[in-house]
C-alpha cells in the first residue's frame, strides 16, 4: 500500500474509465479512505483501427494497469469488469465489485432518426464479436462493420457514417449522462460476462487494502459477475470467442444464462439454470460443463487452429 497519505488509484484515460474511477473514490472516501487517480494509457486506447477480436490477446485494457501495479506505481487498480481476463496477472486479485448497472447492450441511432426498421437492409457498426453474431444470428439479413474508439469517437462515426445503428453497453452510456442520440436497449441479446460492473484489483499481499475493499463490495453483484466470468473461464474463451453470460439473484436463487455462437452466426448453443446461492461459486463451470454437453464444444473448436499452426 502507498505510504503517502492518498490511496493511488490507476485508471484508463478515457472519461468512461475516469467516470469509474471517480465512483470508486467516492465509495472509498465514504469508508474513510482519501485518494488520488492516476492516468494510465492502455494497448487498447493506443490502437483504435484493429477489432479487438483480432489482438489475439486478453487483458488488452488492463496490462498497463497490471504493470503499474506490479510496479507499485499505484495502490489499486479499477477497470470495467468485463475488461478483466478470467486469469489474472501472477500476483493481482479483484478485491471488489462495485453494485452493477445495467448489464445489456444498447442500439444507437445516427442523430436526427428515433427509430429504426429492423425488417430492412441494415448496417450496424460494433467492434465485439459476440454482439455481431447475436445481431446477425436475429438480423441475418443485415451487415456488420468494425467501430472502434471512446463512446464520444464512436458516436461521431455514427452520425458521419451511412450505418443504421451502432451497439454500446448501456451501463457506459448511462454513466456519461449521453443525452446526444436515441438508445434503444438489446433486453434480448445476452452480454459479455460481467458487463455493467466496476471492478476493483490490487496486489494479493497488501492485506491492508483487501479489508478496505471489503467495506466497498457490493456481495450481490460479485456473486453474479463471478459465475459468468468462471463461466467464460470453464470454456477458455476471450473476446476472441463470442461468448456471452448473465446471472442474476431472485429469491435468494442464483438465475444463470449463457450462450455461444459459431463464426458466421448461424449455430448457437444456449444454456439456463437456476441454482442455490451456495452454490454461485461452481454455477459457471456447471453451466459450461452443460452448454458442452449440447454443442458448444464443436463450435469453440472452429474459432482456435489446430495444434502447431500459427
Amino acid at each position: 500500500m502507498s505510504t503517502s497519505k492518498f490511496i493511488r488509484i490507476g485508471t484508463r484515460e478515457s472519461a468512461l474509465a475516469l467516470y469509474q474511477a471517480h465512483a470508486l473514490a467516492h465509495e472509498l472516501k465514504q469508508v474513510g479512505v482519501e485518494t488520488e487517480i492516476i492516468k494510465i494509457a492502455s494497448d487498447g486506447d493506443l490502437d483504435l483501427v484493429t477489432p479487438l477480436y483480432e489482438m489475439g490477446i486478453q487483458g488488452i485494457f488492463t496490462k498497463s494497469l497490471d504493470i503499474a501495479l506490479l510496479q507499485n506505481r499505484i495502490d489499486i487498480a479499477v477497470h470495467s469488469a468485463k475488461d478483466i481476463p478470467t486469469k489474472l496477472a501472477k500476483g493481482l486479485i479483484i478485491s471488489a465489485v462495485l453494485k452493477r448497472a445495467s448489464p445489456f447492450d444498447c442500439i444507437a441511432l445516427p442523430q436526427g432518426p428515433t427509430s429504426i426498421n429492423f425488417a430492412q437492409l441494415c448496417t450496424i457498426a460494433t467492434s465485439s464479436l459476440r454482439r455481431k453474431t447475436q445481431w446477425l444470428y436475429r438480423y441475418p439479413h443485415h451487415t456488420t462493420d468494425n467501430l472502434r474508439g471512446n463512446i464520444e469517437t464512436r458516436l461521431k462515426k455514427l452520425d458521419q457514417s451511412n450505418w443504421q445503428g451502432a451497439i454500446f453497453a448501456m451501463a457506459a452510456i448511462e454513466r456519461l449522462g449521453i443525452l446526444s442520440h436515441k438508445f434503444i436497449t438489446l433486453d434480448w441479446m445476452l452480454p459479455s460476462p460481467a458487463q455493467g460492473a466496476i471492478a476493483v484489483v490490487c496486489r494479493e499481499d497488501d492485506q491492508h487494502l483487501i479489508e478496505f475493499s471489503k467495506a466497498i463490495n457490493h456481495l450481490e453483484t460479485n456473486f453474479c459477475i463471478s459465475a459468468e466470468r468462471n463461466f467464460l473461464a470453464s470454456l477458455h474463451g476471450g473476446c476472441a470467442v463470442p461468448i456471452a453470460a448473465h446471472a442474476t439473484i431472485k429469491n435468494n436463487a442464483l438465475l444463470f444464462k449463457g450462450n455461444i455462437f459459431s463464426l458466421d452466426a448461424k449455430q448457437k448453443c444456449e444454456v439456463e439454470m437456476e441454482f442455490e446461492l451456495d452454490q454461485s461459486n461452481q454455477a459457471g463451470a456447471i453451466a459450461a460443463k452443460e452448454i458442452l454437453k449440447h454443442g458448444a464444444e464443436a463450435i469453440i473448436k472452429t474459432f482456435r487452429p489446430p495444434f502447431g499452426t500459427n
